[in-house]
């Protein structure tokens, strides 16, 4: 498949914005209220809330990224309980349902669109926090993603992201779904190697997203790569899919940059 993969994606998730996918659709004003009274939870992966933890006691003042994280969820919440909120998303329509509910709300909240492995719209150690959920998946090399993120992080800051089980990706999607478990693919898969175009079409449709899997290797030790150390680490079901009877779809992982030692 010859395509801008970019601009592809950015139409691919515009049009989900339009048929009200799930990760598409914004909090509502009670979540809003609930999370400016300190009640609030926020998911990197599946419907699992990250462990409060992850995340400092206080948001007040914490300047938080969330990388190719729109929709109207996340970025919202971690503003109306304090956070400077900074919301980066490669869907045009994904970054207007932050700015809908940034503006119903009353929230302090900025967008900026690009490519999650690009953040060169930024400075040197600008956050404290990065929030990254489930999206990788749709960029084939996901290094500069992470190199980009250590860039941008304070010393002592932390990355929080999500990512698929590369096993998700060995099995025939469409046997899958009625419950075989047959396996087809190598790993890395690649929606432009993995599969023929016309398969591909009859299977998603033209106007789906491209993913891309990645090797633990890439996503665990690329994060050590470029310098960070993991310290947390879960996983979680795919709760509408059959595998969830055998195994984890979805990791996540809290990453952190060391302060430099004086």
């Amino acid at each position: 498949m010859n395509m801008d993969l970019l601009s592809h994606n950015a139409k691919a998730w515009d049009r989900l914005v339009e048929q009200k996918n799930r990760w598409t659709l914004p909090v509502s004003h009670a979540e809003i209220l609930a999370a400016k009274d300190g009640n609030w939870q926020v998911v990197l992966t599946g419907e699992e809330p990250v462990p409060r933890d992850w995340f400092a006691e206080d948001l007040t003042g914490v300047d938080i990224l969330c990388l190719a994280s729109g929709g109207g969820q996340q970025g919202p919440i971690l503003s109306a309980a304090g956070a400077n909120v900074t919301a980066f998303d490669n869907s045009p329509k994904q970054l207007q349902g932050d700015r809908f509910i940034a503006e119903r709300e009353g929230l302090s909240l900025t967008t900026v669109q690009g490519d999650m492995r690009d953040l060169s719209t930024f400075s040197d150690e600008q956050f404290d926090l990065i929030f990254h959920p489930v999206s990788n998946v749709f960029v084939p090399d996901i290094q500069p993603v992470w190199a980009e993120a250590y860039r941008v992080l304070r010393p002592g800051g932390h990355l929080l992201s999500g990512f698929m089980n590369p096993a998700e990706f060995i099995f025939d999607s469409k046997e899958l779904d009625e419950g075989r478990f047959v396996v087809k693919y190598s790993l890395p898969y690649s929606d432009l190697e993995s599969i023929s175009e016309q398969e591909w079409q009859e299977r998603y449709g033209p106007e789906a997203p491209l993913e891309f899997s990645h090797t633990l290797e890439a996503q665990i030790g690329g994060q050590i790569k470029a310098g960070f150390v993991i310290v947390g680490f879960y996983e979680t079901l795919h709760e509408s899919r059959v595998i969830a009877e055998y195994m984890p779809s979805y990791i996540a992982t809290r990453a952190l940059k060391k302060a430099i030692d004086h």
